[in-house]
Protein backbone atom coordinates (compact mmCIF):
# COMPACT_ATOMS: atom_id res chain seq x y z
CA UNK A 1 0.00 0.00 0.00
CA UNK A 2 1.77 3.39 -0.89
CA UNK A 3 1.17 6.48 1.29
CA UNK A 4 -1.96 7.90 -1.36
CA UNK A 5 -3.60 4.39 -0.40
CA UNK A 6 -2.83 4.37 2.93
CA UNK A 7 -4.08 8.25 3.84
CA UNK A 8 -7.37 6.98 2.10
CA UNK A 9 -8.01 4.21 3.86
CA UNK A 10 -7.25 5.86 7.16
CA UNK A 11 -10.12 8.98 6.18
CA UNK A 12 -12.51 6.34 4.56
CA UNK A 13 -12.17 4.87 8.26
CA UNK A 14 -12.33 8.13 10.20
CA UNK A 15 -15.53 9.22 8.22
CA UNK A 16 -17.34 6.33 9.48
CA UNK A 17 -16.76 7.00 13.67
CA UNK A 18 -20.02 7.99 14.40
CA UNK A 19 -20.49 11.66 15.98
CA UNK A 20 -20.20 11.41 19.78
CA UNK A 21 -17.92 8.60 19.43
CA UNK A 22 -13.96 8.13 19.44
CA UNK A 23 -11.26 5.94 18.62
CA UNK A 24 -7.70 5.31 18.90
CA UNK A 25 -5.09 5.80 16.31
CA UNK A 26 -4.05 2.03 16.93
CA UNK A 27 -7.50 0.93 16.02
CA UNK A 28 -7.45 3.03 12.64
CA UNK A 29 -4.31 1.24 11.68
CA UNK A 30 -5.49 -2.03 12.78
CA UNK A 31 -8.79 -1.34 10.79
CA UNK A 32 -6.98 -0.67 7.53
CA UNK A 33 -4.72 -4.19 7.92
CA UNK A 34 -1.67 -1.88 9.31
CA UNK A 35 -1.77 -2.43 13.17
CA UNK A 36 1.74 -0.90 13.63
CA UNK A 37 1.21 2.25 11.65
CA UNK A 38 -0.87 3.96 14.37
CA UNK A 39 2.02 6.93 14.08
CA UNK A 40 1.52 6.89 10.89
CA UNK A 41 -2.51 7.39 11.17
CA UNK A 42 -1.64 9.97 13.28
CA UNK A 43 0.91 12.06 10.80
CA UNK A 44 -2.33 11.34 8.06
CA UNK A 45 -4.47 13.64 10.23
CA UNK A 46 -2.07 16.33 11.42
CA UNK A 47 -1.27 16.95 7.57
CA UNK A 48 -5.02 16.78 6.61
CA UNK A 49 -6.82 19.56 4.37
CA UNK A 50 -9.28 21.19 6.58
CA UNK A 51 -11.39 22.09 3.34
CA UNK A 52 -11.33 18.44 1.97
CA UNK A 53 -15.21 17.44 1.30
CA UNK A 54 -16.34 15.52 2.67
CA UNK A 55 -15.24 16.25 5.81
CA UNK A 56 -12.84 14.09 7.92
CA UNK A 57 -13.95 14.23 11.75
CA UNK A 58 -10.31 14.14 12.81
CA UNK A 59 -11.02 15.18 16.52
CA UNK A 60 -12.57 11.67 16.90
CA UNK A 61 -9.25 10.11 16.75
CA UNK A 62 -7.52 10.01 20.05
CA UNK A 63 -4.32 8.28 21.86
CA UNK A 64 -4.53 4.51 22.98
CA UNK A 65 -4.98 6.48 26.76
CA UNK A 66 -7.83 8.48 26.02
CA UNK A 67 -5.42 11.37 25.73
CA UNK A 68 -6.11 14.41 23.21
CA UNK A 69 -3.14 14.95 21.12
CA UNK A 70 -1.50 18.78 21.10
CA UNK A 71 -1.14 18.89 17.51
CA UNK A 72 2.40 19.82 17.98
CA UNK A 73 3.62 22.60 19.67
CA UNK A 74 2.37 26.50 19.35
CA UNK A 75 -0.77 25.07 17.61
CA UNK A 76 -3.87 25.05 19.29
CA UNK A 77 -5.12 21.60 17.80
CA UNK A 78 -5.45 20.18 21.37
CA UNK A 79 -8.10 22.90 22.03
CA UNK A 80 -10.08 22.85 18.91
CA UNK A 81 -9.81 19.12 19.38
CA UNK A 82 -11.78 19.72 22.74
CA UNK A 83 -14.22 22.06 21.77
CA UNK A 84 -14.90 20.07 18.93
CA UNK A 85 -15.83 16.70 20.90
CA UNK A 86 -17.43 18.13 23.42
CA UNK A 87 -19.97 19.94 20.88
CA UNK A 88 -20.88 16.28 20.18
CA UNK A 89 -21.69 15.62 23.82
CA UNK A 90 -18.49 13.70 24.50
CA UNK A 91 -16.74 14.21 27.82
CA UNK A 92 -13.22 15.61 27.78
CA UNK A 93 -11.39 16.01 31.47
CA UNK A 94 -9.63 18.55 33.20
CA UNK A 95 -5.99 16.58 32.05
CA UNK A 96 -7.30 16.22 28.09
CA UNK A 97 -8.27 12.73 28.23
CA UNK A 98 -11.30 10.68 27.17
CA UNK A 99 -12.78 7.76 28.96
CA UNK A 100 -12.78 4.79 25.71
CA UNK A 101 -15.10 2.83 27.95
CA UNK A 102 -17.77 5.67 27.83
CA UNK A 103 -17.31 6.90 24.17
CA UNK A 104 -15.37 4.25 22.51
CA UNK A 105 -16.02 3.11 18.80
CA UNK A 106 -14.02 0.03 18.33
CA UNK A 107 -15.63 -2.67 15.86
CA UNK A 108 -13.75 -5.37 13.99
CA UNK A 109 -14.78 -4.14 10.57
CA UNK A 110 -15.88 -0.41 10.48
CA UNK A 111 -18.99 -1.98 8.16
CA UNK A 112 -20.70 -3.15 10.64
CA UNK A 113 -20.93 -0.32 13.14
CA UNK A 114 -21.44 3.08 12.28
Amino acid sequence: MDSAEFHASVYEIVRRIPPGKVTTYGHIAKLIGMPNYSRHVGQALKFLDPNVNPPIPWQRVISASGAISSRGPGTDGAQRQQEELEAEGVEVSESGRVSLAAYGWFPDRPELDG
